[in-house]
């Protein structure tokens, strides 16, 4: 007998897609599913009432908390967090994700769209504890998160990062990332990304309503190593697809990506028709879009031709092992990908 579903009517990409789903039209895996959904959200009792089992394995299936939720999966297993998308799921510590494995997804029905305004939001507010450098850091490996925004707005001083990537094969997909405190502090980024063959798809990054302060290199994403407080803490073969990152600028000396060191890209860094929006409205245009100080000497950073920038002067500065694919021959390096105002 045929393993294909008469459904398909012999369309192989959608008998792909059909076999990809159990009769819940949710991913198969060979793990566990987990709910959370805070107690103060209105559909709670419902929820509860619906999904709650008890797993062979004592754990449960609903939960109020990430932590919670987390604490019950098995590493390896492929295991899924589901996180609901009404209220917020508030953090008083940062999240750590050691366990491997496991996938987080948004329950928003956003599936396919940018990151930009994702639903299922993991926040943090003021804390005053050191070490909640950001609002969730990802150390283990092949762990995936689906449409989530993450937020952190601690002003402890030194919660200065909105995420931190510091695992291995991470995928990233349909992703916010976002900081809004720390607009006025060198080195404060929407995103650490200090990860080995690290995955963002259809991600956005930063934001053009909050215009950074002073003559600084704030990034959206800060790809400078040993930043993440424990991991890989190493940018490796890290390759960034159809996202957004966005800022407000205030002064040329701001940036969307930034690393410091000469060592900080190992092997690759790909950008993959991505946009780099500076608002307009903004008291200045952003200098560069990509800057890494010096010459890199232990990789590349490589842009296709599909990748721009608005309100930018250059896509980035020269005689940093950066690599951009002009639109034709005749286009300068520092023209690349610039948006011509009409």
């Amino acid at each position: 007998m045929s393993k294909y579903l008469h459904a398909s009517q012999g369309d192989l990409e959608l008998e792909k897609a059909l076999l990809g789903l159990d009769s819940s039209g949710m991913p198969i895996t060979t793990g566990n599913k987990y709910y959370v959904i805070p107690v103060a959200d209105s559909n709670y009792k419902e929820f509860f009432d619906k999904y709650q089992e008890q797993y062979q394995d004592g754990t449960l299936a609903v939960h109020n908390t990430i932590a919670s939720a987390y604490s019950a999966v098995t590493s390896n297993r492929h295991d899924i967090i589901f996180l609901s998308a009404n209220a917020a799921h508030a953090q008083t510590s940062m999240l750590t994700i050691a366990k491997s494995r496991v996938h987080f997804v948004g329950m928003s029905m956003r599936a396919g769209s940018l990151g930009m305004g994702a639903r299922t939001r993991i926040t943090m507010g003021s804390t005053a504890v050191a070490t909640d450098v950001g609002v969730l850091l990802n150390t283990g490996v092949g762990n995936t998160y689906d449409s989530i925004k993450f937020d952190n707005g601690n002003d402890k001083a030194e919660s200065l990062y909105g995420q931190l990537e510091s695992g291995e094969y991470t995928i990233y997909r349909n992703c916010e990332f976002y900081n809004s405190d720390n607009l006025d502090v060198a080195g404060a980024a929407e995103h650490v990304s200090n990860g080995d063959s690290t995955q963002y798809i259809g991600c956005y990054f930063g934001t053009t309503a909050n215009e950074i302060v002073g003559a600084i290199a704030r990034p959206c994403v800060l790809a400078s190593k040993n930043i993440a407080p424990s991991g890989t803490k190493q940018l490796r073969d890290n390759v960034f697809t159809d996202c957004v990152f966005a800022r407000k600028g205030g002064n040329a000396a701001n940036r969307f990506v930034l690393g410091a060191n000469a060592d900080d890209v190992e092997r690759m860094l790909m950008f993959k028709n991505c946009t780099f929006f500076n608002n307009p409205l903004g008291a200045a245009n952003v200098g560069a879009a990509i800057d890494f100080t010096t010459a890199q000497t232990d990789g590349a950073i490589f842009l296709d031709s599909r990748c721009a920038v608005v309100a930018t002067t250059v896509m980035g500065t020269t005689g940093e092992t950066i690599y951009s694919m002009a639109p034709d021959s005749a286009a300068s390096y520092a023209a690349s990908g610039l948006s011509i105002a009409s």
